[in-house]
């Protein structure tokens, strides 16, 4: 069990690749305190959880939200009675398309979401990590903020930003053996997918992007889960400020 008795928190767990980071750590013997703004997805996934033996609680948030965030660490640290892994997965997409098309609401979203969450994520979990003599943060970043895509400028700023804070974080807390690292996927079969390519997935698209991909398919949650419980074990501890590109070659 690499997570034996840590307790972690994963935003945007209720589906894609935070419900498979959940899953993942709970197999590996964490407790895990499953977060998303959609109740019934969050709480099937700790049902999944619990059914497979391991243990789970759901705690409906909006990471944008300084109050939801202080109060979704204040409840893992009430019903665990710790902290060890905080995992900034949440995250919203944007809509394929020329870059002055996207309205102001959809822009402060995506940065609200993405990169500010990670900012109250700091504020609440920090003081806690530094005060039992570490922890351990991973942010959900992407291949946007390596090989930015056209069509999705604000979205790649926004994963630059999260690749540039991770780094810095991890610089900032090294000495208080607080490790900080992100995953940056390709894209997933997932929900956002259809975003991505601009509303409405094709088998024509499907088959160009895969095309760009070199070992030949899209991201699958269990390859970002495995990629963050090895950055959340003992195994990384000589990891920080890392960027890890999961995305078949994507990036290269």
């Amino acid at each position: 069990m690499r997570l034996e008795s840590k307790v972690a928190i994963v935003t945007g767990g209720g589906a894609g690749f935070g419900a498979g980071i959940a899953r993942r750590f709970a197999e590996e013997g964490a407790k895990v305190v499953v977060n998303d703004v959609a109740e019934a997805d969050g709480e099937r996934v700790v049902d999944e959880i619990g059914q497979a033996g391991g243990e789970a609680v759901f705690v409906l948030a909006d990471v944008a939200s300084e109050a939801d965030m202080g109060r979704l660490v204040a409840s893992a640290l009430a019903r665990y009675d710790g902290l060890d892994i905080m995992v900034n997965n949440a995250g919203v997409a944007q809509v394929a398309g020329p870059m002055e098309a996207v309205g102001e609401a959809d822009f402060d979203r995506i940065f609200a979401v993405n990169v500010k969450s990670i900012y109250w994520s700091a504020k609440h979990t920090v003081p806690h990590f530094r005060a039992q003599g570490g922890g351990v943060i991973i942010n959900t970043s992407s291949t946007a903020a390596i090989s930015p895509r056209p069509g999705l400028v604000w979205y790649n700023g926004s994963k630059g930003a999260v690749d540039t804070i991770t780094k810095a974080m991890a610089i900032e807390l090294a000495g208080d053996r607080i490790r900080v690292n992100a995953v940056n996927p390709v894209a997933g079969d997932t929900q956002m997918l259809g975003q991505f390519m601009g509303g409405q997935v094709t088998p024509e698209m499907r088959e160009k992007f895969i095309a760009s991909i070199p070992l030949g398919r899209f991201s699958l949650p269990l390859d970002i889960a495995n990629a963050a419980l090895f950055l959340a074990s003992d195994e990384a501890q000589m990891l920080t400020g890392v960027c890890l590109p999961v995305d078949g070659g994507r990036t290269i």
